[in-house]
This record gives C-alpha cells, sequence and structure tokens, in this order.
C-alpha cells in the first residue's frame, strides 16, 4: 500500500485523527496573522491547520497527499463557513509557485531526508519576502512516547536539521524541547518537539 493510500484510510473514518482545533504552537502565533495574508497549510491532512487560518482571515492553500483528507478538510471549511482552496499533491513533488505566500504553516510533516529536502526547497521558493514558516516536528527524543510521531527514526527532525535547510531564513525563534499535546486520539500526552518561527529576509 502506497503511504497517500496508508493515510486515505487512517482519515477514512468520522473522526478527525488529530482533533479539529487547529495545532497550538500556531494558534500561539496569531499576533503575527494579518487579514488577507497567503497562507500554505502543508500536509494538512483533515484541514484543522488550513481551516482555523482561514477562519483568521487569510487566503489559504491547504495541501495534502490524501484525497480523502482533503475531501474532510473541504467539508470542515465549509461547515465553518470559511474559504479553502485544497491541493492533493505530494509536498516533495508539487510545483510550488514563486513567491506565492506569506506564511507556510509546517506542523507535523515528516518526510524521508530526500523528500523533506525537496519540500524545504519548494517551501523556501514559495515564501515571499517578509513571509514567515511555522514549524512544529517530532525530535528523536519522542521516541518510545505513546504520543504520536513516526516509528522510523529518519523521519524525525531536530533544531539541526532546520538550521541545515532553511538557514537562509531569520531565526525568530527555535526551540527544542517537551509540550503536552491535546490534539485527538493520535497526539495525546507529554512530546519531544521542535518549534520554529523563521522568516525570508526582504
Amino acid at each position: 500500500m502506497s503511504t497517500s493510500l496508508a493515510w486515505d484510510e487512517r482519515f477514512a473514518g468520522g473522526d478527525f485523527q488529530f482533533g479539529e482545533a487547529p495545532n497550538r504552537y500556531l494558534e500561539e502565533l496569531r499576533p503575527w496573522l494579518a487579514a488577507g495574508m497567503r497562507a500554505l497549510a502543508l500536509g494538512d491532512g483533515e484541514g484543522r491547520n488550513g481551516v482555523w487560518l482561514a477562519a483568521q482571515g487569510l487566503r489559504v492553500t491547504s495541501l495534502d497527499w490524501s484525497a480523502v483528507g482533503m475531501a474532510k478538510a473541504a467539508a470542515l471549511a465549509e461547515r465553518r463557513g470559511v474559504a479553502l482552496a485544497t491541493v492533493v499533491a505530494d509536498a516533495a513533488a508539487w510545483d510550488y509557485p514563486e513567491s506565492g505566500f506569506d506564511l507556510v504553516a509546517w506542523i507535523y510533516v515528516h518526510l524521508p531526508p530526500e523528500d523533506r529536502a525537496a519540500a524545504a526547497r519548494g517551501v523556501l521558493r514559495a515564501m515571499a519576502p517578509g513571509g514567515l514558516l511555522a514549524l512544529e516536528c517530532f525530535t528523536p527524543a519522542q521516541q518510545g512516547r505513546r504520543s504520536g510521531g513516526p516509528k522510523m527514526p529518519e523521519l524525525l527532525w531536530s533544531r539541526a536539521i532546520v538550521e541545515e535547510l532553511f538557514g537562509e531564513l531569520e531565526v525568530l525563534e527555535l526551540l527544542e524541547g517537551t509540550v503536552s499535546l491535546d490534539e485527538g486520539p493520535r497526539h495525546q500526552g507529554p512530546a519531544e518537539v521542535v518549534r520554529a518561527l523563521l522568516r525570508k529576509r526582504g
């Protein structure tokens, strides 16, 4: 079974695997957001982050390789009364629009190293001057915890990986540590993450 089909199967139930509320870190970044900003919610699954950004007045593109997830995202947006453009695509292979976004939300997108690097190059291309990248991903310290995250170590993130992939961006915040997750049935309890808020120099 391909990975996208596996996620289709995971999202196929009525429940939202990671809840309908946005990621807490993204929510904390609300002061950085402004109505009319163009946002890309990368690997947005069932749409919780994209729909929340749209509710803040942003013009949002929600991208995921699961067609089932994106259908649920569109339905959630309709239920919340917000506009959301959905794209079914592989984050590592999508044709990112140059300077197309003022904000990219990279929340729990865990890819093999080559795909991760390809997606990062796409994101850098897609960020407009002054644009922001908000990232939260699991670190190797998460291994063995029950609060979520990939089982394969090569999919995990670190501060060093953020610095390697996004070294050309200005660091506004870059932290590693423990957070408490309460995001649907798949993200519950203490978790080890890296968080980053980065800005493209104008």
